[in-house]
């Protein structure tokens, strides 16, 4: 898959040491002029519904998985592989100093309704919904976050903004 965007947060001086490895697989779906994403509350931000592969799964199988956990989609294809981002970024949870973090992004089309999502006890907490919503909408909020930076500013609106402006640019051509 085609690299898009590789992400180095600012604070990392080394990319070599105690590194946390992760691969996470996220959908893009659009209706019309809307584009399905996640909005959480804590963080302020929308992002794409999808998240981290587990060990030994196939990146399509954690797709299904997240999808149906964050959104309640359990009948959908997908149309197209959109290409990835490679990022570093702190992490400082057992002994790690820095996260490296692929996101594979997939054009993905619904095929059915929307069930109940299944979402975590900690997605719960940081107030997760999925939301319809126009892409140039999306894109201003997250831009205003990255532009203020609030404290509960999570480390995922940078790369997501990212991939919203690159769809919006996408339509612009067509």
């Amino acid at each position: 898959m085609k690299l898009l965007k590789k992400i180095i947060h600012p604070s990392l001086k080394k990319l070599d040491e105690n590194v946390y490895h992760r691969i996470a697989a996220r959908a893009v779906i659009r209706k019309d002029k809307e584009i399905l994403l996640l909005y959480t509350k804590h963080y302020d931000d929308y992002s794409f519904p999808g998240g981290g592969v587990d060990l030994n799964e196939d990146i399509l199988e954690g797709l299904k998985r997240e999808l149906k956990e964050e959104i309640g989609a359990v009948s959908y294809r997908v149309v197209s592989e959109l290409g990835l981002i490679e990022e570093y970024r702190p992490y400082t949870y057992d002994g790690y100093a820095c996260m490296h973090m692929i996101s594979y992004y997939f054009e993905c089309e619904l095929t059915g309704p929307l069930q109940a999502p299944q979402l975590e006890q900690y997605e719960i907490k940081n107030g997760m919904v999925a939301k319809w919503i126009d892409l140039k909408e999306a894109i201003a909020h997250n831009e205003h976050i990255l532009k203020y930076r609030p404290k509960s500013m999570g480390y995922s609106v940078e790369r997501e903004t990212f991939i919203l402006k690159m769809l919006l640019e996408g339509e612009k051509q067509s």
